[in-house]
């Protein structure tokens, strides 16, 4: 017969953790007492009780001045409020989540929000989670939930915050929250069921089916035994709910093949021990496997060891692992990453398992400090070592400064980038780069003396040699790219279209004539440019940023035929005369003759760079695409009818006076 002892049978770490701090309380000698039973086990109660820590079921039997444990499932508000009064010690052994359910349901009545707590009505965490509401609703089952909202159809619209009891099983809580995703408007909803036991209720099934009979181990007062054995009887016809080694019924395992055995959370490693050996003297042989599991619950970690655990609770300053020994484990936040951009909630959850290294074994304070950033750091040399050989690019995070350089966490390993290989221009702050996340080759690893050198800059240079090929294999004319302005020359402005630079002439800037490419591109300005040519044996690469298909000249003639006047603006003054914008892209030049009636030195004596004029076109050279302007013949226009005008006038008045 083989015998399968499930790994998360016994304490889990909420209950070891109240057990722990009642042993350690009663081996200091103060007068105590437990605020109800601590744990749901008669025997740990009556093995505190004969080390003098009494069980009182009542505030008002607690002594003034007394230490008093707070039971790990947790009391109200009006509890801590009487102790107090009584200046009583309060030694706290709420479980880590349990207290963050009453966390969430304070906050819930803050904002104005009704609590709605799915789990076992009469249950001491239901009734304490409950402690911190004014007006609780709790429900058992998914069926008294459908019920109160049909009662009063209005309560679907209420904003309601739904937790659930951390022992309840996932099957409730599931059809609950199917229930108030459908009903309700206005909900939040925390899956609070404790990772630890729905890990433990699922091995317990998995154990179960596979199980020709279940031994489940537990305090019959415990909700958590009696759901333990409720969803092993799911899958497994026989099974055997027990406190202790006595009740078991040896003669009912006769025959069987195999018999798996599980605990309640507040069942100790002691009595399942008493049981598994009772089992083993009278019906069969244990097999190694089961012996070493037994031995695994039951042992102790030393400093330097990495131990698997599943994450039970997690808090802002630590996460709560469960390691399956007497002490529980924690992983303070800044022992599990050097990226202070981690958000901790997003890389691990309440259930996972994780694997860490122990950096602390305290009896005298009952826990292990645990480390998986230094976990992390042995298997990151390792990494590291490798990626010399391998010429590996890694990942890190810029964490300091320093007079030569700037250090790099790399898979746990301080890297040091040489200012020279930082990539950034020798005149540039490297302070800038703190808490970035950056790409390097590492260049040299010296374990022994704990040295290791990076280079940022040379993936950087390999990263943008490769994007370069590609475009260089990729580049034809006509090809339209979005490029950065990089800089700019008084001929052009150089451009990066994803690695390789091109020159856009300041002629195909703008149709406008401009005098500098700053008027029209500014550095580090996104433009959308074309290839007019790319030469790629010499690497040279010539772009337009103008739009061909609107020609300034086919806009010009379809608008201005000779004769016409038009608004122009003067853009250049020469010896000879100034040339003038009529449209974006075309000029047009106003001979010196052409600017005045008189004769003038320069054209400067009349006109300024940006003035704008009337200006009649005289002619347009289809074929060389010029155009001449003249201001002289306008004013000649002028002239001709204020004279003809005159004429007029003078002839009437001779014919009055002749009459």
């Amino acid at each position: 017969m083989n015998i399968t002892l499930a790994k998360s049978a016994g304490f889990c770490y909420g209950v070891r953790r109240a057990v722990e701090l009642a042993d350690q309380t009663a081996g200091e000698g103060r007068p105590c007492v437990m605020l109800g039973s601590i744990i749901h086990n008669k025997d740990v109660v009556r093995h505190f009780a004969q080390r003098g820590i009494a069980v009182v079921e009542d505030v008002e039997h607690v002594p003034n001045g007394s230490a008093v444990i707070i039971r790990s499932h947790g009391e109200g508000r009006e509890i801590y409020e009487r102790l107090t009064e009584k200046q009583a010690v309060i030694l706290d052994a709420t479980c880590p989540n349990v207290k963050h359910i009453h966390d969430l349901v304070i906050r819930a009545e803050e904002d104005g929000r009704t609590a709605v707590i799915i789990g076992t009505p009469d249950h001491p965490e239901v009734l304490a989670i409950a402690g911190w509401c004014r007006h609780p609703v709790i429900f058992e089952h998914a069926a008294a939930l459908m019920e109160w909202l049909e009662q009063e159809p209005e309560r679907r619209h209420l904003p309601l915050t739904f937790v659930s009891q951390t022992t309840s099983t996932k099957k409730i809580w599931s059809e609950c929250v199917e229930i108030a995703k459908k009903e309700c408007t206005n909900t939040k909803i925390f899956d609070t069921i404790c990772g630890a036991t729905s890990k433990r209720q699922e091995e317990a099934q998995r154990l179960a089916a596979q199980s020709d009979a279940m031994v489940v181990i537990g305090d019959s007062k415990s909700s958590n035994t009696k759901r333990l054995a409720e969803l092993c009887r799911q899958l497994c016809s026989n099974v055997h709910l027990i406190e202790r080694a006595d009740e078991l019924d040896t003669a009912a395992f006769r025959g069987l093949s195999n018999v798996g055995i599980t605990a309640g959370a507040s069942t100790p490693e002691w009595i399942i021990k008493e049981v598994c050996n009772k089992m083993s003297e009278e019906i069969m042989e244990i097999e190694k496997s089961f012996a070493e599991l037994l031995e695994e619950s039951i042992k102790t970690l030393n400093t330097g060891d990495k131990v698997t655990g599943t994450v039970v609770a997690i808090t802002p300053t630590e996460i709560q692992v469960e390691l399956g020994i007497k002490y529980p484990g924690y992983i303070p936040v800044d022992e599990f990453s050097d990226d202070p951009s981690v958000k901790i909630e997003e890389l691990v959850k309440v259930g996972d398992e994780i694997e860490t290294y122990v950096i602390l074994v305290s009896d005298r304070d009952c826990m292990v400090k645990l480390s998986k950033k230094r976990l992390d750091m042995v298997k990151g040399w390792e990494e590291v070592e490798a990626a010399v050989e391998n010429k590996t690019v890694m990942d890190g995070v810029v964490t300091e400064e320093n007079k030569g350089g700037i250090v790099v966490s790399v898979k746990g390993v301080r890297v040091f980038v040489p200012a020279s290989q930082t990539g950034l221009p020798r005149e540039a702050e490297m302070s800038q780069l703190l808490k970035q996340k950056v790409r390097l080759r590492i260049t040299e690893v010296n374990r022994a003396r704990r040295r290791v050198v990076g280079s940022i800059r040379a993936v950087a240079a390999e990263e943008r040699a490769a994007i370069a090929a590609k475009v260089w294999e990729e580049i034809e004319e006509g090809k339209r790219y979005t490029g950065v302005v990089k800089s700019l020359t008084s001929y052009g402005a150089f451009v990066d279209i994803g690695g390789v630079d091109g020159m856009v002439h300041i002629s195909e800037l703008s149709w406008s004539r401009i005098k500098h490419p700053s008027e029209a591109v500014s550095v580090g300005e996104s433009v959308e440019v074309y290839v007019i040519s790319a030469d790629k044996e010499k690497k040279k690469i010539s772009l337009g940023v103008k739009d061909h298909a609107e020609d300034p000249w086919a806009k010009f003639t379809s608008t201005y035929e000779v004769g016409s006047v038009a608004e122009v603006k003067v853009v250049k003054l020469m010896d000879f005369g100034a040339f003038a914008e009529i449209v974006p892209g075309v000029d047009g030049l106003i001979h010196i003759s052409q600017i005045a009636d008189h004769r003038i030195e320069k054209p400067g004596d009349v006109l300024a760079e940006g003035q704008t004029v009337e200006a009649k076109i005289t002619d347009i050279d289809m074929e060389k695409k010029k155009v001449s302007l003249s201001i002289r013949a306008l004013i000649e226009v002028v002239e001709e009818v204020t004279e003809e005008a005159a004429e007029e006038t003078t002839e009437e008045t001779t014919e009055e006076t002749e009459a």
